[in-house]
């Protein structure tokens, strides 16, 4: 058995490694099909069951897919803190299945759900306070549970080994099955849902969660536990507070005035001075009257860190900038995903004479591009470049190139759009709610694909980034700070859309009497300027372990 050979426990019972694998992706499986269902075809639903309007039902959309991916962060802190990743991921678990039972009830139960609204009418009778009480619960319990199962079972899972090797092909199948999950959530579900009933569609999630809620908790035997070490934040909590704290403390030259920590015996030797670099923060590691007992051991936790903890400060510190300009990379990301909705529930979804393409499905075109282009990178791209330049692609190569494909992305929306209302003028539909214009939706696949493989690179991009240059100790948090972008994007989506609807008239709820394409083309200028900051700060940063690698590499392949 590759991996974790079996871990002893306390009760002397084996646990971990292979045997665990079926039980955790079933679980996957189970809670992508759930999650990734309901909020597929969350905007059509708002809009056709609840008569929300076009706008706000895409804001709406936006702060649940925030919620959604930022909770596992925090889900990763509290499972590293307090319970581990089981317990957070099944009480997660159970979370959802709530939120999404109650989603279902309030598309089963009349009195739940307001009146039907006839198509074309602007007469449409709105949701109680009651009937809204009830759907904003369901969705903050949903987003609440599908978020903290989402990444916590995949370091639940990777926990089960300690291979590197058991641990990639792990987290190859954990990629596949989401993916997987999550096209079938967005084309067989949302289908489902439009055409047979909305109370089946959400069912059925309801159902795939708790299909993986018994294969996570079948499982529980045959896992092994780590026990919670505590938060890391904590420590760069401290460094904040113990620099406050000695700010008028003047900085010393000599090496042995600063604490290296305690190695449980004696105290740790100092091997080299604190950097230069933000050399205010040296301040939380220099040892003053008290800091440190007799012992080695530290007195006032507050008030004094070691080098290493400031060094990791640091380090957070210098790749910020990067970090942010990731933020505004995912921005345009989520307005397109929500506005592309809207834009096909306006045109022409058919295929053939009797099969309609649901307008919550089209946005699977997007993950079917970066699952493609995944391995067309892995195997034919990345070779190639290698080749030619002796070197891998590096972190902030591929992220760059995710720069330059996004804006083309939202400048072939621009152009489609405008091809939109051009024809949606040519044929006087302007003053007609709920008006179809005769373009076939298939336009909207062009920059679905090219966004989608945007994020084929961007994406595996930055988890390489991060993985590599955070300090060790924050190494489990690293490629959760992936979630914490989507989730801070979807929400500047959000008040982004909102700022243009109430400053322009871009954005009507009738979009065939906007200038959807001047949001394009804000995006457009947008990304541009993003990109010029992205250029700046990948240029000043300075890798701190991607080139070590890169230089251990090239010297075993000489």
């Amino acid at each position: 058995m590759e991996g974790r050979e079996a871990q002893i426990s306390s009760s002397g019972s084996k646990r971990g490694g292979w045997i665990t694998f079926p039980f955790i992706i079933g679980a996957t499986a189970g809670f992508t099909l759930g999650g990734v269902g309901w909020i597929s075809n969350l905007i059509v639903y708002l809009i056709q069951v609840f008569n929300v309007k076009n706008i706000n039902a895409a804001q709406i959309y936006n702060i649940s897919n925030g919620c959604t991916n930022l909770f596992p962060v925090i889900g990763a802190i509290v499972a590293d803190s307090f319970f581990g990743t089981f317990s957070v991921a099944a009480v997660s678990a159970c979370i959802s299945l709530l939120g999404i039972a109650l989603l279902t009830l309030t598309s089963a139960l009349d009195s739940l759900k307001p009146q039907p609204c006839d198509n074309g009418s602007s007469l449409c009778t709105p949701p109680s306070k009651l009937q809204y009480a009830i759907l904003y619960t369901s969705l903050a319990l949903a987003c609440i549970g599908s978020g903290g199962t989402r990444f916590t079972i995949a370091t639940m899972g990777a926990n089960q080994f300690n291979n590197p090797k058991a641990q990639g092909i792990f987290f190859n199948w954990f990629f596949f099955t989401f993916y997987i999950g999550s096209v079938v959530s967005g084309t067989a579900i949302v289908y489902i849902q439009g055409n047979v009933s909305w109370k089946w569609g959400f069912g059925l999630c309801a159902i795939a969660n708790f299909i993986g809620l018994a294969f996570l908790l079948l499982g529980n035997r045959f896992y092994f536990h780590d026990k919670p070490q505590g938060s890391p934040f904590t420590g760069i909590v401290r460094v904040i507070v113990a620099t406050i704290q000695k700010w008028k403390v003047q900085h010393s030259s000599r090496i042995e005035d600063y604490y290296y920590g305690h190695d449980g015996i004696t105290e740790i030797a100092p091997t080299a001075p604190p950097k230069k670099s933000f050399r205010f923060l040296n301040r939380a590691a220099l040892k003053t009257d008290g800091d440190v007992g007799s012992d080695g051991l530290i007195a006032k936790p507050w008030k004094i860190c070691t080098v290493q903890q400031v060094e990791d400060l640091k380090t957070l510190f210098r790749i910020f900038p990067l970090w942010s300009s990731s933020i505004f990379l995912g921005t345009p990301i989520g307005v397109q995903a929500s506005l592309t909705v809207i834009q096909a529930l306006t045109m022409d979804r058919h295929l053939g004479p009797h099969f309609q393409i649901p307008a919550g499905s089209i946005l699977v075109i997007s993950l079917i591009s970066t699952a493609t282009f995944l391995t067309i990178i892995d195997r034919f791209l990345s070779p190639m470049w290698k080749r030619l330049t002796r070197r891998s692609p590096t972190p902030l190569q591929q992220i760059g190139l995710g720069h330059v494909l996004n804006i083309l992305s939202m400048a072939t929306s621009a152009l489609v759009e405008s091809k939109r209302l051009k024809i949606a003028r040519a044929h006087h539909l302007q003053g007609q709610p709920g008006a179809i214009v005769p373009m076939l939706a298939l336009w909207l696949i062009p920059q679905l694909v090219l966004v989608g493989i945007g994020e084929a690179f961007h994406f595996p991009g930055q988890v390489a980034l991060y993985y590599q240059e955070f300090p060790t100790s924050l190494k489990s948090t690293s490629t959760a700070m992936i979630a914490l972008i989507i989730g801070i994007s979807f929400y500047m989506s959000t008040v982004l859309i909102d700022l243009v609807q109430r400053i322009t008239g871009w954005l009507p709820n009738n979009i065939n009497n906007g200038r959807l394409d001047n949001m394009y083309w804000l995006l457009v200028v947008g990304g541009v300027v993003n990109f010029g900051y992205y250029l700046v700060c990948a240029s000043l940063y300075k890798y701190q372990n991607v080139e070590k690698g890169e230089e251990s590499n090239s010297g075993t392949n000489n």
